[in-house]
């Protein structure tokens, strides 16, 4: 199945790590995603905020946009890339954890980071 056949409501709905990579076809690291899926998701996240934003009506973009931006946060991990402890420290900063999951839901219950 194609990037083209899936919704934006099916995105959505999505909530485990796997879930996004399987929703566009991607191949990847199930032993990566496991040691790194907070961070891989806490940086997807933080990446597609400004495009969730300004590709408001133009879902076949936005789709796009999604997907090729989980390929480019996972490849970085992929190729070693990994936060300081002082960014994983930031995350809690005030005692309560931010980026994603720590947000309000949006529709389907996926993070709005």
């Amino acid at each position: 199945m194609n990037t083209e056949t899936k919704s934006l409501d099916e995105f959505y709905e999505l909530t485990d790590a796997e879930d996004y990579f399987e929703f566009f076809d991607l191949e990847y690291d199930s032993s990566l995603v496991n040691v790194k899926r907070f961070h891989i998701m806490k940086e997807y996240g933080t990446l597609i905020r400004t495009g969730m934003q300004n590709l408001v009506g133009q879902n076949e973009r936005l789709l796009d946009f999604l997907k090729y931006s989980l390929l480019k946060v996972y490849g970085e991990f992929a190729n070693g890339y990994a936060p300081s402890a002082a960014d994983v420290w930031n995350m809690f900063e005030g005692g309560k954890l931010g980026g994603c999951m720590s947000c309000t839901p949006q529709p389907g219950n996926s993070c709005g980071c």
